[in-house]
């Protein structure tokens, strides 16, 4: 297939549609606004001579070129030349009429067709392992761009593939993951471009290739992640970078800045979020909320595809005496695992077995531990419990499918949705059995004392397990690797539950959702310090945190949860509180 072939088969994902799949996130003026703001000062002065080449990747209605264009200054003398793609040809059309009716003197050269196309049929599919390959012949001054935002699960693993083979990336990707690389090959090497971006990259091991790929290609000069100011319509936390092209070595450590909604006490105020943007604290803006602005420079840990934080003269010395007081990590403990994922939860899964006759129900039951039963500490009792199918077991050291012979009950269940499990065909290719979990996990793990923790919370949830139950994929567990260090698991759970670990998250990963809600991953928690679980400071912490799970739920195991937190902070940071 040819390169120009290849890219006809993606270009269909970089059209900017009102259909969300296509990954259409139309910028809202005040965004706009603020972008091409960063460019012009970025740009500083202009010679006021000669021709000034603009692009925007993906047009959509012309937003941000209005922003850009009624931005620049105005000099007879400089001739403005702006350039854009887009596929959706109404949405260019209605883009088209706007900025020359609006710009009548800039000559404008739109044209019907995927930017990414543009890119590879100028350098084909293997250009880009050369970093500093010739660039495109009429390269740009100014980029401004807010391209598609389209995930591996919508683009599907074959176009994805394909897509990292072109330019070059590993690991799951996003369409606009594409279009970054993309202009960092038509941008000048003095050029400035403003790119508004999801900020999912910054803080995910998917992100990694991106990341890296970002400095390598660009001088980045301010990152803003916007988190969850909710300045778009869909649900998208962006994030604007500011970069200009690879004119060499710059010693310049770019500058960071975050904005995230707080509950905390206001310390000034703003009338949105964009001007509290130019302030730092915790802003009130006029719509009631609160948003905690931080600004410094950008922190990779060292590595050029490392999470990107805020990094302070304060943060940064906060996170040096914990790591002082730290003994090890979570990891430290064991391999942290997500739950297991049946690929056909209303087969395995179900709260009414009981409703089953005896000579129904099948043998292979096991309780299963979900988000709905997450509570600190201890996990709570449901009057409806959930119960799984879980048709494997250990034999000689090896997982294996169980031999339904042996189960005739369980056997008599599945076959009455035989024809659903088989129609998991990834599950028949792969050499399983038809009635097999898609991701089982360890059958020999469940029946040991278990670390447990949802996923996504507004505050950290992690609960011990001492019924030897499965746990469900909306959740991750931890085992000890040394069986007869299980007292690690309730110094974790201590250090998992606190306030200080929702500080040390927020300094080090800052990965959160809508309404404050964090991501609890395994490349994060992972991370998470522990101390010394020996000293006379580790050992009450343990036995405090066996005496919470004992009576809880109750106000004195509340009561003693708060007295743990307090020594969580004294053993990691030697203060009381934050």
């Amino acid at each position: 297939m040819s390169t120009a072939e290849q890219a006809v088969s993606v270009s269909r994902y970089s059209s900017v549609t009102e259909d969300k799949s296509a990954g259409a996130t139309y910028t809202p003026k005040l965004l706009a606004d603020f972008v091409a703001k960063q460019i012009v000062q970025g740009v500083g002065k202009f010679s006021g001579k000669g021709t000034l080449r603009i692009l925007d990747p993906a047009v959509g209605h012309g937003e941000l070129l209005v922003s850009l264009l009624e931005q620049l200054p105005s000099q007879r003398a400089l001739k403005l030349e702006v350039y854009g793609f887009e596929t959706d040809l109404n949405a260019l059309n209605i883009a088209s009429e706007r900025l020359q009716n609006k710009f009548p003197l800039v000559s404008f050269h739109f044209e019907s067709v995927s930017f990414l196309d543009f890119v590879l049929e100028n350098f084909g599919i293997h250009d880009y392992g050369d970093l500093f390959g010739p660039s495109v012949p009429e390269a740009y001054d100014l980029i401004i761009a807010n391209p598609p935002y389209v995930r591996t699960q919508i683009l599907g693993a074959k176009q994805a593939k394909l897509l990292a083979s072109q330019f070059g990336l590993s690991g799951r990707l996003d369409l606009y993951y594409a279009f970054i690389l993309g202009m960092s090959r038509v941008l000048k090497p003095k050029g400035i471009a403003g790119l508004i971006v999801s900020n999912r990259f910054m803080t995910t091991k998917s992100g990694a290739s991106i990341r890296q790929a970002i400095f390598d290609r660009f001088n980045i000069r301010h990152a803003w992640d916007f988190g969850d100011t909710k300045l778009f319509e869909a649900a998208v936390l962006p994030a604007v970078l500011l970069v200009e092209g690879k004119n060499g070595h710059s010693d310049i450590r770019p500058e960071f800045s975050t904005i995230y909604e707080t509950k905390n006490q206001e310390t000034d105020v703003a009338s949105n979020p964009i001007e509290a943007l130019s302030k730092e604290g915790v802003i009130k803006v006029n719509d009631g909320r609160r948003f905690h602005v931080q600004h410094g420079k950008l922190h990779t840990n060292d590595t050029p595809d490392g999470v990107w934080r805020v990094a302070t003269e304060a943060v940064d010395s906060w996170l040096k005496k914990v790591d002082s007081y730290t003994w090890g990590t979570f990891r430290d403990i064991g391999k942290i695992r997500v739950g297991v994922k049946t690929c056909a939860d209303k087969v395995f899964i179900r709260k009414d077995w009981e409703n089953l006759s005896l000579g129904d129900r099948p043998e292979l039951l096991k309780p299963l531990i979900t988000h709905h039963i997450a509570h600190r500490f201890k996990p709570r009792e449901l009057a409806q419990k959930t119960e799984i199918l879980y048709p494997h077991e250990i034999a000689q050291g090896r997982r294996r499918a169980v031999n339904l012979d042996n189960y005739p009950q369980s056997q008599a269940y599945l076959e009455q949705y035989r024809d659903t499990l088989e129609g998991r065909k990834y599950v028949i290719e792969s050499g399983r059995e038809w009635y097999e979990i898609w991701v089982p996990q360890d059958p020999g793990s469940w029946d040991q004392p278990k670390l447990v923790f949802r996923d996504i919370a507004e505050e950290p949830t992690f609960w011990i397990d001492l019924s030897g139950s499965v746990v469900n994929g909306d959740c991750y567990w931890l085992i000890c690797e040394k069986i007869d260090q299980t007292d690690l698991l309730w110094l974790a759970c201590a250090v998992g539950n606190s306030t200080f670990i929702e500080k040390f998250y927020d300094l080090s990963f800052n990965n959160k959702l809508y309404a404050g809600r964090r991501r609890f991953i395994t490349q994060y928690v992972e991370k998470f310090p522990i101390p010394d679980p020996y000293s006379h400071l580790g050992q009450k912490i343990i036995n405090l945190a066996k005496q919470v799970y004992d009576c809880s739920p109750s106000p004195e195991a509340e009561q003693l949860a708060e007295k743990l937190d307090a020594l969580v902070w004294s053993a990691l940071t030697d203060d009381k509180e934050g």
